[in-house]
């Protein structure tokens, strides 16, 4: 292995505005290197990854390929440069077959259907159309497209996720043979036993700037997880909650009961209970399943298995209205998910008195104006831009999705990410409220993609990965450093050799919940 890099970017940056995602990025990918890119949720990974791929423009930085200075400032431009990426969403156009997009990328057909053969799939039909084909093999199609042109550096992002395990071992394979050709590969994984057997070595970013290069080496994952988390590793206990603010025993009956369930690939078998007066946090990398699992209970997505009960009563939600109507609420990261944005902030939060209705019958304006009003008060809401929420700050809008719901009495609250993006005095009105809403008696499910606010928030703490739930922390042990080793797929309490771990499918057998009914009910 030479010591002159493939791929060398330095100094890379990237502003939104006021916001920094990228502050002082670099990398560099030797000839022949499989090389991870690493980084917790929010690192910066993903800025970078488009950077060099042509989806964004850097704001400042530099990027040689083979020594020569590349402006990778379009897909094209990367694609000229010889880097060519494998998206963890398939990127076939939907409508047309195989062979249109083959064309319409101008990829060489014989190479793909070489590769395709090569990755495990002996038999298929140029001819069918995208949107019929399962998504396992559609990424597998993706990979063999840009395995056709010969790239430099091949980026893959979260390849073997979703994957049959005769796939995935197919496009490990395929993935370790790029590297002894002399070609390089920039491999994004969350999980730790693929990294130990297909890379040379990592780069780690934390909060837009890259912080470690380290060489894989069995026991390297604690140097990693501590890269990740910097000076905050040491930070066990981050704010401890007020005496008093613990939520009451979990009654013989929970509020929500999960048992068994499954959405499409992405969610496996994952069980837990949510009791009345608890807040529990779920902590999970980007696209482990977190997703389906709040949509699930949302009802905006139907599971293909397991039940959810609500007071002890088994439901099927088809449509969010069905959840509503069961007292569950949820409140989306994205506030223009859930905001009417030209509207103003009463009725956006009066939006549920108008949905309840069943007969035709004028709207009962006090009642409504004065819970609209108490709503306000109570969260603190600046109403001065009242007449379109649109003109309100981040943690304002976020304050009217959550007053929406305290208005309506909703008894469960789901709440996906919901201090992202806003500022630190707005979280901590958040964080309060949430404690609250718990002190009498509401259930809240709190995803966070920044693990100190658990302790800020949480009574119990459910850890996914790979789509299956592998760890229940009680609060007093759910320091970033533990978290963020069970969201890698470790097992809690060891330091295992990187090469030697365990099925990270397989749930913590050290690990046993605070409360035996909050255990998964089978084991994968």
């Amino acid at each position: 292995m030479t010591t002159s890099p493939l791929l060398d970017a330095s100094g890379v940056a990237k502003n939104y505005g006021a916001v920094a995602a990228l502050r002082n990025a670099s990398l560099s990918v030797l000839p022949g290197e499989v090389h991870a890119l690493m980084g917790a949720n929010g690192a910066g990974k993903s800025t970078l990854v488009k950077i060099l791929t042509g989806a964004i423009s850097a704001n400042a930085g530099r990027i040689l390929i083979r020594g020569e200075a590349r402006d990778i400032r379009s897909p094209a431009a990367a694609r000229r440069a010889g880097l060519l990426p494998v998206y963890q969403e398939p990127s076939l156009i939907p409508d047309l077959d195989v062979l249109s997009n083959l064309r319409l990328t101008g990829t060489p057909v014989e190479p793909f259907r070489a590769w395709v053969r090569e990755l495990g799939i002996p038999d298929l039909d140029l001819r069918e159309t995208a949107r019929d084909i399962p998504l396992a093999i559609l990424r597998v199609l993706d990979l063999a497209r840009a395995l056709a042109v010969e790239p430099d550096v091949l980026l893959l992002d979260e390849m073997t996720a979703a994957l049959p395990a005769n796939l995935a071992e197919k496009v490990l394979e395929v993935v370790r043979r790029q590297g002894d050709a002399g070609r390089a590969v920039i491999f994004i994984s969350h999980r730790f036993v693929e990294i130990a057997a297909l890379c040379d070595r990592a780069t780690v970013l934390r909060d837009g700037e890259t912080v470690g290069v380290v060489d894989i080496e069995p026991g390297v994952e604690e140097r990693i997880v501590e890269l990740m988390l910097g000076a905050r590793i040491v930070k066990t206990k981050v704010q401890p909650r007020a005496a008093g603010q613990n939520a009451a025993p979990a009654p013989a009956r929970p509020r929500i009961a999960v048992r068994n369930l499954r959405v499409g690939s992405k969610l496996s078998d994952v069980s837990f209970d949510l009791a009345d007066g608890e807040v529990a946090g779920v902590v999970a990398l980007e696209g482990q399943g977190q997703d389906e699992l709040f949509a699930a209970l949302a009802g905006s997505i139907k599971p293909n298995g397991g039940t959810i009960e609500v007071d002890g009563s088994q439901v099927k939600f088809t449509h969010p209205i069905d959840a509503i109507r069961s007292g569950i609420a949820y409140v989306p990261g994205d506030r223009s998910e859930a905001l009417a944005m030209q509207r103003s902030v009463r009725e956006n939060i009066a939006l549920p008195f108008s949905a309840a209705l069943r007969n035709w019958g004028p709207i009962p304006m006090r009642k409504e104006r004065d819970t609209v009003l108490g709503a306000i008060q109570r969260l603190q809401i600046d109403t001065r831009a009242q007449g379109e929420v649109q003109r309100l700050s981040g943690g304002n809008q976020q304050k009217v999705t959550i007053a929406r719901w305290i208005a309506a009495d909703a008894r469960t609250i789901l709440c996906f990410d919901p201090t992202r993006g806003i500022d630190v005095g707005t979280k901590q009105e958040i964080y309060k409220l949430l404690r609250e809403l718990a002190g009498h008696g509401k259930s809240v499910l709190f995803y966070t993609s920044e693990l100190e606010e658990v302790q800020r928030v949480c009574d119990r703490v459910i850890v996914i990965f790979n789509g299956r739930l592998v760890d229940i922390f009680p609060v007093e042990e759910a320091d970033e450093p533990a978290l963020m080793r069970a969201a890698y797929g470790l097992p809690r309490g060891a330091k295992a050799d990187v090469g030697i771990l365990a099925d990270p499918s397989a749930t913590s057998s050290d690990s046993p919940s605070p409360n035996a009914s909050d255990a998964p009910e089978a084991s994968p």
